[in-house]
């Protein structure tokens, strides 16, 4: 298993991109973060979320 592939909480999701956990979870609720639901429980891929960031500030939408 690579970096690539490891599923982190939401709470190391925001320490690792320093942003706001609130922030980062509306985000994901409305689909415009890329996440998997583990019951209630919500995963991320810290790298495919990068790359989504990455693609909303090319297209100047708000990060």
């Amino acid at each position: 298993m690579t970096t690539k592939d490891v599923l982190v909480s939401l709470d190391d999701l925001a320490l690792a991109l320093s942003l706001s956990k609130r922030w980062l979870r509306r985000e994901a609720d409305a689909n415009r973060l890329p996440s998997l639901r583990a019951g209630r429980r919500r995963l991320f891929n810290v790298e495919a979320v990068r790359q989504a960031l990455a693609v909303r500030a090319a297209k100047g939408a708000n990060p």
